[in-house]
């Protein structure tokens, strides 16, 4: 169940902020081993004057933050990491060098889901130590 946030400039066309989501999507179900349905992504615009770059950077820069259960080995992120800049490359054409990634993990008791439960009661029908 991981909660993606993306930001980037404004002014992108539909299809570009698709195929940044359906990426980063792919590249969880493949790294993770989520279900394909298990999506819950955001996506923020922000305007040039509220988004300072480093000058390395081109308009293209994205920034992207994943929310995860603890308990993902260290191989597994390394596969993230690689598969969602590799299919971003593809689509919508961003370098690898405008792609940030954090993932920030946390406990499952710290999570409340399925009409507030703790996520460390339920059976989510997937392995999360990958």
């Amino acid at each position: 169940m991981p909660l993606v946030k993306v930001e980037i400039l404004k002014g992108k066309t539909q299809e570009y902020k698709k195929a940044i989501l359906d990426g980063i999507h792919s590249a969880l179900v493949e790294a993770f081993k989520i279900p394909d349905h298990d999506r819950m992504q955001r996506l923020y615009e922000l305007e040039k004057d509220c988004f300072e770059i480093s000058p390395n950077n081109t308009d293209k820069i994205t920034l992207i933050e994943i929310t995860v259960f603890k308990g993902r080995s260290l191989e597994a992120k390394r596969n993230l990491y690689s598969a969602i800049v590799r299919n971003l490359a593809q689509s919508p054409g961003i370098e690898g060098k405008d792609i940030f990634i954090v993932i920030n993990e946390q406990p499952l008791e710290n999570w409340g889901v399925k009409g507030g439960l703790p996520a460390s009661e339920v059976d989510f029908g997937f392995k999360i130590e990958v």
